[in-house]
């Protein structure tokens, strides 16, 4: 099996459908005989050009390990899901299960945003 890390971005007016998107996913990997090492929610973010006129999308960063068949089966599920605006799939050596630098620029962002709230209150 390979090891597998996936980027989604998903159209910003489905952002409350992700948690059942990525528990049917993860049903598909898992029943394929795969394991899921990290799942991490990046929420809604401004995109560097538009797509399908949106300015934003929801960010979806998956690391997975999964063989052929069930990456052929998800590539398949990304593409016919009209709420996938794009999709990236990156084979990777190892698994990675540490925060990866996004989630810590995320997390970073939550903290000043609410020490920020803090002084103000």
């Amino acid at each position: 099996m390979r090891h597998y890390e996936i980027v989604l971005l998903i159209h910003p007016d489905q952002s409350e459908q992700v948690p059942a998107m990525l528990e049917r996913y993860k049903g598909m990997i898992t029943a394929g005989g795969g394991a899921v090492h990290r799942v991490e929610d990046w929420g809604r973010r401004q995109l560097a050009y538009q797509i399908n006129k949106l300015a934003k999308a929801h960010y979806l960063c998956i690391n997975i390990e999964a063989d052929l068949a069930v990456m052929a089966e998800l590539e398949h599920a990304f593409r016919f899901n009209d709420a996938v605006l794009r999709h990236l799939t990156v084979q990777k050596k190892k698994a990675d299960t540490g925060p990866s630098s996004m989630m810590k620029t995320v997390e970073r962002e939550e903290a000043r945003k609410a020490n920020q709230a803090d002084f103000a209150a």
